[in-house]
C-alpha cells in the first residue's frame, strides 16, 4: 500500500460560489472610483450604483486608488421592475438574458434582485403601476422612500417575479435569486406595514417558481427565513455588514435563530458602505473578518469599490478562509493493480475553510497513461463535509482492456457542464486535476 501526503498551497483560482462577487459590473471590467461619504449628502454618494445598468457617467477608476480581487466568480446585479416590466403585462426578457450571457463570456454565476425601486426618482416603480396604485415619492431631505402599501402593489410585482421565475429557473448559469421584499432595494425597510400573511405570499411565490436557482433571504427576518427553509432550501444574506450596530446589536440575535443554517444553505453579506469608507471610519478589518468566519460567511458583495492598498494581504487571507477550501492530506492506494479487477483508493481530505460546498462539484480519480486515461467518479457528498478532516473511499472497476503500464493518479473536482473547483494543496496541478502519485497496472 502506497500513501502520499500533501501540504497546503492556495488554489489557483477562487472556487466556485465563493468569495468577493463583482457588483453591477462583471469579471474583468472596471470598478468604481472610490467615494468618501458624506452625511450632510444624505450618504448618496453611490446612488448612481445601485441598479443595473449603470448610468453613463460614473467614474471608474478604482483600480488606480484600491485593490479589488479580480478573481469574482459571482456576478451580483440587481435592476428595476421597470426594466422588465416596461408596459403592464409585456416583460423584457432580453434584457435579463443580456446579464446571463455577459456573466457567461466572463466565467461567472449570477445573482440577480428585482427591485421594485430603489431611491432615486428615477429609479422609481414603473410609470403604468402610478395608475393603478398610490405609490410614495421620496420624502424632501430624505436618502430613502417607501413603496406602496396598497396589497396590489405586492401582487403586482409578484407577477413578474413569476414571469422571471418561469423564464429563467435553472438557467446554467443563474446561481442565486434574492427573495426581494417591500422597501428601497427590496431590503425591507418599513417592513411592519405589511402583515405577515402578504409577507408569506411573497416568499410562496419565490419558493413555488424558483425550484432550480437557489434562493437567499435576508437575515433581518429570520421567521420569513425559516418559512422559507421549510418549502426550499435557502440561504441567507446580510445587508450593512461592517456597521458596528449591524455587527453589535442587530445581527447577532437574528443569526442566533438561524445559527445552525450554515450547514446545508450558504451565507452570504453585502457590505455596509465599501472597504475604503470602513478604513475612514477606523472600523477594525480584522474584528470583520473573524466576525464573518464565525458566522460561516461563502460568499462577499464589497460593492466594486476598491479596497485600502494596505488591506490587501488582510483580505487575500480572509479569501482563503471563506467557505469552502479542501486540503488533500493523504491518498493511500494499492502498488499495483491488474485489469478487470476492483482498486481501492482511500482519500483523507481536510476542508480548512469554514462553510461546505453547497452545489455540488463531484469528486473524481483519474488513470493518466502514456496515450490513454480513465476517470472514476467517487461516490461522496461533498456538500456535507463540514469544515474538519473527512475521509472518501473511490472504488475504481479497472477496465479489463486497460494498456498495461505506469500511470499518474489525479483527483479531481468538476460537473459534466466543465466547471471546477479547486484543492488548496502543493500536488502538482494538471488541467482540472492534480498528480497525487502513481500506479502500476498490470
Amino acid at each position: 500500500m502506497i500513501t502520499n501526503k500533501f501540504g497546503y498551497k492556495p488554489e489557483i483560482r477562487q472556487n466556485p460560489y465563493t468569495g468577493f462577487m463583482s457588483f453591477q459590473h462583471f469579471r474583468g471590467e472596471p470598478i468604481y472610483s472610490d467615494c468618501i461619504v458624506k452625511p450632510e449628502n444624505n450618504m448618496c454618494e453611490t446612488e448612481n450604483y445601485e441598479p443595473y445598468p449603470i448610468p453613463e457617467g460614473v467614474e471608474e477608476k478604482g483600480y488606480e486608488e484600491g485593490y479589488y480581487p479580480e478573481d469574482v466568480p459571482i456576478a451580483y446585479i440587481r435592476f428595476l421592475w421597470k426594466e422588465f416590466e416596461p408596459e403592464r403585462g409585456v416583460y423584457n426578457y432580453e434584457f435579463v438574458e443580456d446579464i446571463f450571457k455577459k456573466a457567461k463570456e466572463k466565467d461567472q454565476q449570477v445573482i440577480l434582485r428585482i427591485m421594485a425601486h430603489s431611491t432615486r426618482w428615477q429609479d422609481d416603480v414603473p410609470e403604468w403601476l402610478k395608475s393603478v396604485v398610490e405609490c410614495p415619492e421620496r420624502p424632501t431631505g430624505k436618502r430613502v422612500k417607501d413603496s406602496p402599501t396598497d396589497p396590489k402593489f405586492v401582487e403586482l410585482f409578484l407577477e413578474a417575479v413569476k414571469k422571471l421565475g418561469e423564464r429563467f429557473d435553472g438557467h446554467d448559469n443563474f446561481y442565486a435569486i434574492d427573495i426581494s421584499l417591500p422597501g428601497a432595494w427590496g431590503e425591507g425597510h418599513k417592513l411592519e406595514l405589511y402583515a405577515d400573511n402578504i409577507l408569506e405570499v411573497i416568499v410562496d411565490v419565490y419558493t413555488s417558481v424558483f425550484k432550480k436557482t437557489r434562493l437567499f433571504g435576508q437575515v433581518g427576518r429570520p421567521e420569513l427565513l425559516k418559512y422559507a427553509n421549510k418549502k426550499i432550501m435557502t440561504g441567507w444574506r446580510g445587508d450593512g455588514f461592517g456597521d458596528p450596530f449591524h455587527i453589535d446589536e442587530s445581527y447577532p440575535p437574528k443569526i442566533e435563530k438561524v445559527k445552525d443554517m450554515w450547514e446545508t444553505v450558504p451565507v452570504s453579506f453585502e457590505s455596509y458602505w465599501w472597504l475604503g469608507e470602513w478604513k475612514r471610519q477606523g472600523w477594525d478589518i480584522d474584528i470583520l473578518i473573524d466576525r464573518s468566519l464565525q458566522w460561516h460567511l461563502s460568499s462577499f458583495n464589497a460593492k466594486s469599490l476598491p479596497v485600502p492598498f494596505e488591506w490587501q494581504e488582510k483580505v487575500e487571507a480572509w479569501l482563503r478562509k471563506m467557505g469552502y477550501h479542501y486540503l488533500i492530506n493523504s491518498v493511500s492506494y494499492p502498488e499495483k493493480i491488474a485489469s478487470g479487477e476492483k482498486a481501492q483508493f482511500t482519500v483523507c481530505i481536510e476542508n480548512v475553510g469554514v462553510a461546505p460546498m453547497y452545489m455540488l462539484i463531484p469528486l473524481h480519480l483519474k488513470l493518466k497513461g502514456e496515450g490513454a486515461e480513465y476517470i472514476f467518479s467517487c461516490d461522496v457528498d461533498l456538500t456535507k463535509w463540514l469544515p474538519g478532516k473527512h475521509k472518501g473511499e473511490i472504488i475504481a472497476d479497472i477496465p479489463s482492456d486497460i494498456i498495461p503500464g505506469e500511470y499518474d493518479v489525479e483527483l479531481g473536482l468538476l460537473r459534466d457542464d466543465g466547471m471546477c473547483a479547486y484543492f488548496c494543496t502543493d500536488a502538482e496541478y494538471d488541467e482540472g486535476f492534480y498528480k497525487v502519485g502513481k500506479i502500476v497496472v498490470e
